[in-house]
């Protein structure tokens, strides 16, 4: 029975740290996207990164990417940036998987 504990104990382990890692990766990809969108949008420096902050920020009003989109795409169209909704949802996955990536080599 003790193996069968272990082995439950060591999946919930990995389970746990596999959430943790996406999460982070979730982050980085919002930061990321979010400093891509400030070039878009003609923004540099200290503002790319106080636009970047707002970006990770509107992750946290649902569950799912949608509110990431919705909070991109309306300033890009609040500022008569055309980006389709193709573009940023390609640059959003392509941006996870580096944002992976890039976790994954920090160890």
């Amino acid at each position: 029975m003790s193996g069968m504990d272990d082995r439950e104990k060591g999946l919930e382990g990995r389970f746990a740290h596999d959430q943790e890692l996406e999460f982070k990766a979730t982050v980085r990809r919002n930061k990321l996207l979010g400093l891509w969108v400030a070039g878009q949008l003609g923004k540099s420096g200290e503002e790319a990164q106080e636009y970047a902050k707002t970006v990770v920020k509107a992750d946290f009003e649902e569950a799912g990417h949608e509110d990431v989109y919705r909070k991109v795409k309306g300033d890009l169209d609040a500022a008569d940036v055309d980006v389709s909704e193709h573009v940023i949802r390609t640059k959003m996955d392509q941006l996870l998987a580096d944002a992976r990536q890039q976790i994954m080599s920090e160890g």
